[in-house]
């Protein structure tokens, strides 16, 4: 378990810093330059995910049971990470009116997919797993928002930009598609579990 909270320290902490060090995060890319900050960044992130999937990985072969959801769950977070695909999806894809409305879809996508998990999953490595996603999910959308209506105070807040049609159909496909692909398939090849299985 101590593996998988290092892993979240690191891999949360390094995306946490534009949460609680604003100020330190600035400075820090003026004084070493834009390159080697994302250097930085994404050697951070990285390691705090190696250590993340090990840690999780050790955790489940000794698992500590916290509860036993019915099954009604399980279809509720399914449910849920359809949306939350969809709002990925929505982070990407140029002129969607999805990302106009909600401003942070990427994570608001993160807080539903971690609340799913921690709806249909009944381990203590899940609750320290996606406790933290949504914990930092929620700060990290807090602060996001404390940015828009700081910039929008200093009059500096880009122009309101139009969407399309084609383009929310193309965020709810690619997030459809992208969903049916990960539960049916990829979710039980890289997690091990089957969604929808037995």
């Amino acid at each position: 378990m101590s593996l998988l909270v290092l892993g979240l320290v690191i891999f949360l902490g390094v995306h946490s810093v534009r949460v609680f060090a604003e100020p330190w995060r600035t400075r820090t890319i003026a004084a070493i330059g834009p390159l080697a900050w994302k250097g930085l960044y994404s050697v951070g992130s990285l390691i705090g995910f190696v250590l993340i999937i090990k840690g999780y990985a050790l955790a489940r072969e000794a698992p500590v049971m916290l509860w036993s959801p019915p099954l009604a769950m399980r279809h509720l977070a399914s449910l849920l990470t359809l949306v939350s695909f969809v709002l990925l999806a929505a982070a990407y894809v140029p002129r969607n009116r999805i990302r106009i409305k909600l401003g942070h879809p990427m994570v608001i996508a993160v807080k539903l997919w971690a609340f799913a998990h921690l709806l249909a999953n009944q381990t203590l490595a899940d609750a320290f797993l996606f406790g933290g996603f949504l914990l930092w999910a929620v700060l990290s959308f807090r602060a996001a928002r404390a940015r828009d209506r700081a910039a929008k105070l200093a009059g500096i807040q880009a122009a309101g930009a139009s969407g399309s049609i084609m383009a929310d159909l193309a965020t709810v496909a690619i997030g459809v598609v992208a969903w049916a692909a990960f539960a049916m398939a990829l979710h039980a090849r890289w997690i091990g579990v089957a969604p929808f299985g037995a």
